[in-house]
């Protein structure tokens, strides 16, 4: 499932890309200040661990909201940028039954690398790594009282921007982002989960 999602987010971005008429735009450079707002789908991986000593196996969901990225340019080819959404809320399965859920934000920093900045190319790649610190809250469980403890860990991005003119342009990227929690039943501790999701958004970026 991770595959095909990043597979379809790239080859999406290069047939846009060859459709956009041709002629030089300004791209983004050092000094640039930008947002990228779209629609993001967070994919945790297919195996989130066990709690309470195996007794349940943990699938954490798939979830769709809204996101949205501020960045700053210090150098043609090089960024920083801080990857924020509204709170993301997961339903859990625990063997096989959604029993749980959770709601999650998950703030990224990333330092980027832009290979064509500072040209005039249309399309901008970047790769990037950084830390994430995601917050759980709002915890539910059917059998009893849960708890998430917050988790720190480490990110990997890859993206595309599509330049339109001076100020906009599509985008496309994917983060990977390890998130490990601690979880807590009913006062007890019961385990790890390993959610680890790859997180794949769509949609506009603009320089200010």
């Amino acid at each position: 499932m991770r595959h095909n999602s990043l597979s379809t987010l790239l080859t999406t971005g290069l047939a846009a890309a060859t459709l956009m008429a041709s002629g030089q735009v300004l791209a983004y450079g050092a000094g640039d200040f930008f947002t990228r707002v779209g629609v993001a789908k967070v994919e945790p991986k297919s195996d989130n661990g066990s709690l309470a000593g195996g007794a349940f196996t943990v699938d954490v969901q798939d979830k769709t909201d809204f996101a949205f990225t501020l960045g700053y340019r210090f150098h043609d080819k090089m960024g920083i940028e801080l990857l924020a959404a509204l709170p993301f809320e997961h339903d859990i399965a625990l063997n096989g039954d959604n029993l749980a859920s959770t709601k999650h934000l998950p703030p990224t920093l990333t330092l980027q690398y832009y290979p064509l900045g500072g040209t005039d190319a249309r399309v901008q790649p970047y790769v990037g790594a950084g830390i994430n610190y995601t917050f759980f809250s709002d915890e539910e469980l059917a059998i009893g009282e849960l708890e998430l403890d917050d988790s720190w860990g480490a990110a990997a991005q890859v993206g595309i921007d599509l330049l339109i003119d001076e100020n906009w342009a599509l985008n496309a990227a994917a983060w990977y982002i390890d998130i490990d929690t601690d979880a807590t039943i009913n006062g007890a501790a019961a385990g790890t989960v390993e959610i680890d999701p790859l997180v794949v958004m769509a949609g506009l970026s603009y320089r200010f």
